[in-house]
């Protein structure tokens, strides 16, 4: 494996991710209820008989009663595994369920993953052939070429469902995006340019291929393998390569380059030499797209041409090319109409759509929210990965030329409508989220992790550093922590910070501080020292309160009151502020916020006001347009009751307010929720389901959070602590790692200050 400095986490940190909770990345849940033996009975036997009967009558009816018109199969071999070479199709499988994943993640697309033991093309076009009736489309993955070829056009000339080699086409649909801007950027015609590919495999052949459907003429298109240019009569050159072969007196790269205005490469790291790009036009355009290291570093051919607008795989550099910007897009928009093939149409369809979207103003909430900070120009010529519009702009067109190309089974009449419904397809938190851990390792902070002798604890924290969210200072018994550190294979254990208050240098400081705090309250010296001392929430919240950590994460080995109470003696609220906790619970498509979960057990109408006010500043940076609902037993007084005032009180605060978001209440839960039941209340404010639930009283809204934790079976993250005046985060007694790193990331991003 690459090494793990060059990865940015670790090869345990790996596996732990793959192996935690349960093995594996993907698992079946059911759509419909399976409760009752009725359900069971309309699932399967004898209900089952209707579907079947209708399909097998009429076998376009598959994608209305089965999940047929959703799904893709990931298919692979293992012979050409992410650079890693041919190790077998079980070998392939992580990756596999990987790329499952981020179909369901980026386009709520259904996806399995198969791994066929065979490198014979003719049994592997046999098996995947014979599954169309499971499938709406086959996504081909890390297949060696020249194999993959001869297995794609076979498939895709018996198959009448859309099939695509991602490693060819993916690739080449994104570059294909970054390279018209590029162009537009520079004053070029596609016409007119000249471009050199280095690397003949799957991918490059694909991006040459789309490069000249796009424009680019055959002739000014000079392809280089390890043997140097293509041309006609050259000795051991295949099929495909020879489609490519052009009349040059070219015989090596850097010959070809002479003059060239774009460096298209996808081939080994350090095959394009500075010297070169010395020869290459003036702007010359360059996509170094080896992994995971390029053909020239962007610093080094920034070093001898200024002018060069550069693109590369990675994520550390500008303009990187993700095959996540096409793949999830490019099926949605396929399957949703219901397509045979994904065709040329639909592959520059795509390209266009990116391309354009890079130019598009991003509105400032989706700035705001996902971090999409470039315009247009060297350094954004293509999207951000996560934009959020990528969902609405590239399926849309993709289902659009699948339509005027033909190839469409199920047009869409109304394309306004379609776009829409893509818009509410995805939850926007799961995005933002992404963003936060980017935002955190941007601007890494010291992270204080009060409870380090904790398994849970610990492995959240290695994961921390290892992500490069930024630095965890350990509290605990320092060799009980380096003794777990060795336990969990850190190879370099002394390289933590680990703070102990039996022997920590800042004990003096601290003692003096927490007394200045405490002397009129009660406490003498000896009691501050000996809290100091032997509380590891007192001596944590210490560390933050005096610098030496920017944040804090606790909660592991005390209820949540018991280390709110020690962590209050050190710090206090923000000016102004009503510290307060939110729990967000996190479907397929919506997020839920509810507050206060934690602190305030009656809250007065003014602190319900100032709770709605900055539950809805979380949920906006969250990526929502906030709908507040002040949760009752009661909806517009009925039943009417003597526990209302507060919440009509709150309600008249905002009404005195511009706030800026939609708020209503007294309403019960389904009236806040169920639109069928708000159509009973055509008067009501919401324009849609409430997202942000302000609770009456701490009884009601803890417990609810926890119901909902444990029934629902929904993701939760929280509660999240807002209101402090250091970021202090405390996890429930029942977190497991990745609830304790996704707190600990929120405090060091500040998202909820």
């Amino acid at each position: 494996m690459a090494d793990d400095n060059q990865k940015g986490f670790t090869t345990r940190e790996a596996l732990f991710y793959h192996e935690t909770i349960r093995p594996g990345k993907i698992e079946i849940i059911a759509s419909k209820p399976m409760t009752t033996q009725r359900d069971l009975s309309l699932a399967y036997s004898p209900g089952v008989a209707a579907p079947v009967e209708a399909i097998a009558k009429d076998p376009k009816l598959a994608a209305r009663y089965t999940a047929r018109a959703n799904l893709v199969a990931v298919i692979s071999n293992g012979t050409a595994i992410l650079g890693l070479g041919n190790l077998g199709a079980l070998a392939s499988k992580p990756v596999m369920e990987g790329k499952a994943v981020l179909f369901k993640r980026f386009a709520d697309v259904d996806s399995i993953d198969i791994e066929l033991d065979t490198e014979d093309p003719d049994k592997f076009i046999e098996a995947v052939a014979l599954m169309e009736p499971s499938f709406g489309g086959i996504n081909l993955e890390d297949i060696a070429a020249p194999e993959c070829f001869v297995i794609e056009q076979a498939l895709r000339e018996r198959m009448n469902i859309p099939v695509m080699h991602d490693d060819q086409h993916g690739t080449a649909i994104i570059s294909a995006a970054g390279l018209i801007n590029a162009c537009h950027l520079t004053g070029r015609d596609l016409r007119d340019v000249k471009m050199v590919v280095n690397g003949a495999g799957a991918s490059a052949l694909a991006c040459t291929s789309l490069a000249k459907s796009l424009g680019i003429p055959h002739d000014n298109v000079i392809v280089c393998d390890r043997a140097g240019p293509i041309y006609p009569g050259r000795e051991n050159v295949d099929q495909w390569k020879s489609a490519h072969a052009v009349d040059t007196d070219a015989r090596t790269l850097e010959e070809a380059l002479v003059g060239a205005d774009i460096f298209l490469g996808l081939s080994a790291a350090g095959a394009l030499k500075p010297e070169w790009v010395k020869k290459m036009a003036d702007r010359p355009i360059i996509f170094a797209m080896a992994n995971p290291t390029p053909e020239i570093m962007p610093e080094e051919a920034k070093a001898v041409r200024p002018d060069a607008i550069i693109a590369t795989g990675r994520s550390d550099y500008p303009n990187q090319v993700n095959n996540v910007l096409g793949f999830p897009f490019i099926f949605r928009g396929a399957l949703d109409v219901q397509a045979t093939a994904i065709n040329e149409e639909m592959k520059i369809a795509a390209a266009q759509a990116i391309a354009q979207l890079a130019r598009e103003r991003v509105p400032e909430e989706v700035a705001a929210a996902y971090g999409v900070k470039h315009k247009f120009g060297q350094d954004y010529i293509i999207p951000a990965p996560f934009d959020p519009r990528l969902m609405e702009v590239v399926s849309s067109a993709v289902a659009q030329a699948a339509m005027d190309s033909g190839v469409a089974q199920a047009p869409i009449a109304d394309m306004d409508a379609y776009r829409h419904s893509l818009k509410a397809r995805l939850n926007p938190t799961t995005s933002v989220l992404t963003q936060v851990y980017e935002t955190a390792k941007a601007n890494p902070k010291r992270v204080v992790f009060a409870e380090a002798e904790e398994d849970v604890v610990l492995r959240a924290a290695i994961q921390f550093r290892d992500f490069g969210y930024g630095e965890p200072i350990l509290v605990g018994r320092t060799n009980r922590v380096l003794d777990k550190l060795h336990q969990l294979s850190v190879s370099d254990p002394a390289s933590f910070e680990i703070q102990n208050s039996a022997d920590s240098q800042f004990v003096p400081q601290m003692v003096d501080y927490l007394y200045q705090r405490l002397q009129r309250r009660g406490y003498t010296e000896r009691d501050v020292r000996r809290m100091v001392n032997q509380e590891r929430n007192i001596f944590a919240a210490l560390l933050v309160a005096l610098g030496h950590g920017d944040a804090m994460i606790s909660g592991l080995t005390r209820t949540f009151a018991q280390t709110a109470r020690e962590i209050n003696m050190v710090l206090d609220e923000k000016p102004g502020a009503l510290p307060f906790g939110i729990h967000l619970m996190i479907g397929k498509n919506y997020t839920v916020f509810l507050a206060d979960t934690t602190i305030n057990e009656r809250p007065s109408a003014p602190e319900l006001a100032h709770i709605a006010k900055q539950t809805a500043a979380v949920a906006k940076r969250l990526g929502h347009e906030p709908r507040v609902a002040f949760l009752s037993y009661s909806t517009f007084g009925n039943p009417s009751g003597k526990w209302l005032e507060n919440i009509r009180d709150a309600v008249a605060i905002l009404d005195a307010e511009d706030v800026g978001f939609e708020y209503e209440g007294e309403m019960a839960p389904d009236a806040a929720l169920n639109p069928t039941v708000m159509k009973l209340y055509p008067f009501s404010r919401l324009s849609g389901p409430a997202n942000v639930l302000i609770m009456p009283g701490l009884q009601s809204a803890n417990l609810s959070a926890k119901l909902l934790r444990e029934l629902a079976g929904n993701a939760t993250i929280g509660p999240m602590l807002v209101g402090m005046e250091k970021p202090v985060q405390i996890a429930p007694m029942t977190a497991i790692a990745p609830d304790v790193l996704t707190l600990a990331v929120l405090a060091a991003a500040g998202v909820v200050d």
